[in-house]
């Protein structure tokens, strides 16, 4: 039962995103696949946080999205954006521009800059962590958004 769970889970994440216009951006939906969309759509928008793997039946891409969806809310309080990309001959331009090997978690602030990499799922709590240790982050809090 886990497994085909896990499968319907993956098949909703290779529906390809529908291409969005720069202004649409903040209106997509939480977690959508990476597709041939750019990092630079979202620069000083939203940050995005990339879920790569080999394959969608990846255990820590099953693990991290579960993680990812049982908590969205603080996501959406710091803008993330969640892109996934498990098709490494695809080529996607974010896979392009990253490069991960095999399972990888890519935190992606909001003036563009890598600010994470990790080989293993993270928590939203660790994720919202990092994301407010940010200079940017910081200046948001201050000015109070």
């Amino acid at each position: 039962m886990k497994q085909i769970y896990l499968a319907a889970i993956a098949a909703l994440f290779l529906i390809p995103a529908p291409l969005l216009a720069q202004e649409d951006v903040a209106d997509a939906p939480l977690i959508q696949s990476a597709g041939d969309t750019e990092l630079s759509e979202f620069k000083w928008q939203n940050r995005v946080l990339v879920v790569f793997a080999d394959s969608p039946l990846d255990p820590s891409f099953s693990d991290q999205l579960l993680l990812l969806e049982a908590r969205p809310e603080p996501l959406l309080d710091r803008d993330v954006v969640i892109l996934t990309d498990t098709d490494p001959d695809a080529r996607a331009p974010i896979r392009t521009a990253l490069r991960p090997r095999g399972f990888a978690l890519v935190i992606v602030d909001k003036d563009g800059r890598v600010m994470l990499r990790k080989p293993a799922p993270w928590d939203v709590r660790e994720i919202t962590r990092a994301i407010d240790k940010t200079p940017l982050r910081q200046q948001e809090i201050e000015s109070g958004r």
